[in-house]
């Protein structure tokens, strides 16, 4: 089975990090659980400089380093490829975090994981670093295959849901509570609900 896992916020623990940085950098005190809305810069109350700059901080190699990882993940994720799985991380973040994205997967022990970088939200740079891997745009981007994905946002699960053949799990956050799923989708709250619906 070849499988699509979103990195922030399914994987790792990017809103709660960024939750405390709001906090610590803007004053803006709002905790994880009423990040009710996908969009951060509405959800913080921030203006758009305030926005770049916590976008910026998010994508330095030392914060995302230092995500934790979500509950379960780490030993999900090296079970699915014990079993013969294909895992691939499929992340709308910029590819010029690729430094911190790899810097984290060292970090657990998923360096063998290939990370794809697409252009889910429309914000690629048009300029990547010399030394950044690729942004997939959505037409590169519905080519690929996969049996199951795995998304926490609102605006991704829409695109995947374009997929097909593939079945679609809603990683459960706040933000996506309110997201009316198709009948190819299913939620789930933990990576043991994963597991035991991947060894079905």
């Amino acid at each position: 089975m070849r499988i699509y896992i979103d990195f922030d916020d399914v994987l790792c623990e990017t809103a709660r990090a960024l939750s405390a940085a709001a906090k610590k950098v803007f004053n803006r005190d709002v905790p994880y659980e009423k990040i009710t809305v996908f969009n951060l810069q509405h959800a913080f109350s921030l203006s758009g400089d305030e926005i770049d700059q916590l976008m910026d901080l998010a994508h330095e190699v030392d914060f995302l380093a230092e995500l934790e990882p979500a509950s379960g993940a780490v030993e999900a994720v090296r079970k699915l490829r014990d079993k013969g799985h294909e895992v691939v991380i499929v992340t709308g973040r910029p590819s010029y975090c690729h430094a911190g994205s790899r810097a984290w997967l060292k970090k657990y022990g998923l360096e063998w994981i290939e990370v794809i970088y697409v252009d889910k939200y429309g914000r690629a740079p048009k300029i990547l670093p010399p030394d950044a891997p690729p942004m997939l745009t959505l037409e590169q981007f519905y080519k690929l295959s996969f049996d199951l994905a795995i998304d926490d946002s609102p605006d991704a699960l829409d695109l995947l849901a374009a997929l097909d053949n593939c079945r679609i799990l809603i990683y459960d956050r706040p933000w996506n509570r309110a997201y009316c799923s198709n009948e190819n989708m299913q939620r789930i709250n933990e990576w043991v609900d994963i597991l035991r619906l991947v060894e079905k």
